[in-house]
């Protein structure tokens, strides 16, 4: 049975807005209580660990509660694109991308549909699907409704966009964003607190990777951000340093309406080396490109 009650007065993400979803109402998400995907596909762009060989098996879902103005994925994010599925149709979208030989089922931006996503998993769990089952934020989480996926998740993907609350009201609308994060990786790491690695495929199984997106000339936030995730978690979560920032429809912001430059980003590899920490991941080359946005054409939808 549906759990409509979490959409009808809806406070899934911090935002909560209030808004009942389950009359076909938008919330500050941009989605409605009926799920919507923009595209299922096996994806060849993340973590080493993730992606491996065979890719990540990856559900973009459509709507964001966080709205950043330099999202990427706005197509989706926005809630414009995607196609209405029930339930039943997302639990057989897992069992298809796990036959297609995925290495994982990554859900990306899946706040919104919590209660849908946590019966979906169950029920491609009965039927047999084992794949860990990642889930892929903006870190802008209600530890509430962190805890309805307690053994549902197996990985936290969460980004720590900011840790200067002015640049998170500028670029996100969220001046609460740097105590939300903080409190909604608490929660994800007290579930899954210590990464662990397959020897065999080097694919992971369990933990926390946290992505830090560089901003351009945002590089002492970084470093906040850094230093914060090392004092607090050491060891036991992974980081992601991210150079990859695309500027697209920037023209009101123009402080940022550029890409990172190699020295920013050296800066900010050297600085986690020199804090110590070891368990990281960084991009090489030229990642600052729109041909690495996946098309939301509904491709297995």
């Amino acid at each position: 049975m549906k759990n409509m009650n979490k959409y009808e007065n809806c406070l899934l993400c911090p935002r909560k807005c209030g808004i009942n979803r389950s009359t076909g109402q938008t919330g500050v998400c941009g989605v409605s209580s009926e799920i919507k995907v923009a595209r299922a596909a096996l994806h060849y762009w993340e973590e080493p660990c993730i992606s491996g060989k065979r890719g990540s098996g990856a559900v973009f879902f459509s709507g964001c509660s966080l709205h950043c103005v330099f999202c990427q994925n706005r197509e989706s994010s926005d809630g414009k694109a995607g196609k209405l599925i029930s339930k039943e149709r997302l639990s057989d979208i897992f069992m298809e991308l796990a036959d297609k030989g995925a290495n994982n089922i990554n859900l990306v931006t899946p706040g919104q549909y919590i209660p849908d996503i946590v019966w979906a998993v169950n029920d491609a769990k009965s039927r047999g699907m084992k794949l860990p089952i990642i889930y892929n934020t903006s870190g802008y989480e209600n530890v509430t409704e962190l805890k309805l996926l307690e053994g549902i998740v197996d990985v936290y993907l969460p980004d720590f966009k900011y840790m200067d609350s002015t640049l998170s009201a500028r670029y996100s609308r969220a001046k609460d964003y740097p105590s939300v994060a903080k409190q909604a990786l608490s929660e994800m790491v007290r579930q899954q607190p210590d990464v662990v690695i397959d020897d065999a495929t080097g694919l992971i199984q369990k933990g926390v990777i946290v992505r830090q997106l560089l901003l351009p000339g945002h590089v002492n936030d970084a470093k906040a951000v850094l230093k914060y995730l090392y004092d607090t978690y050491h060891d036991h979560v992974y980081i992601s340093m991210m150079s990859q920032f695309t500027p697209i429809a920037l023209k009101d912001y123009p402080e940022i309406n550029r890409t990172v430059t190699r020295r920013e980003y050296e800066r900010l590899v050297d600085y986690a080396l020199e804090i110590g920490i070891t368990n990281a991941f960084i991009q090489e080359g030229d990642v600052a490109k729109d041909s690495f946005i996946p098309a939301f054409d509904c491709e297995g939808v």
